[in-house]
């Protein structure tokens, strides 16, 4: 039986939630010390595979999503793409380097673990 598009996204959003649950898990483990945590938030945020990390990946999903609602919008309006590339912006902008220095105030020479 063929997989609909929406039915591999919701599989695929639930390997992602899978994911993310257990890397939360693992950030409230009581023996997290203050250099896993900065190597741990290094691995959302820094260049891995693909390029960006985590972060990076989460902002160009947006950022596809937003280009795609450019070429269907009824109105051409950017009522729903705006709002789609500022998600992506905000990531890219903010989330992202705010957990580089979350990382780097831990852990300056990133070298503790």
């Amino acid at each position: 039986m063929t997989r609909t598009r929406l039915e591999r996204v919701r599989a695929s959003v639930g390997i992602a939630q899978l994911a993310l649950q257990q890397i939360e898990d693992d950030l409230n483990a009581d023996d997290v010390d203050q250099a896993e945590l900065a190597a741990i938030l290094r691995e959302l945020s820094e260049d891995t595979d693909p390029p960006g990390g985590f972060m990076a990946s989460v902002a160009q999903l947006l950022a596809a999503a937003a280009k795609r609602a450019e070429d269907i919008e009824p109105d051409r309006d950017g009522d729903a793409s705006c709002p789609l590339h500022e998600a992506a912006a905000l990531i890219t902008d903010n989330a992202g380097p705010r957990l580089i220095w979350a990382a780097r105030s831990l852990d300056p020479q990133g070298d503790l673990v």
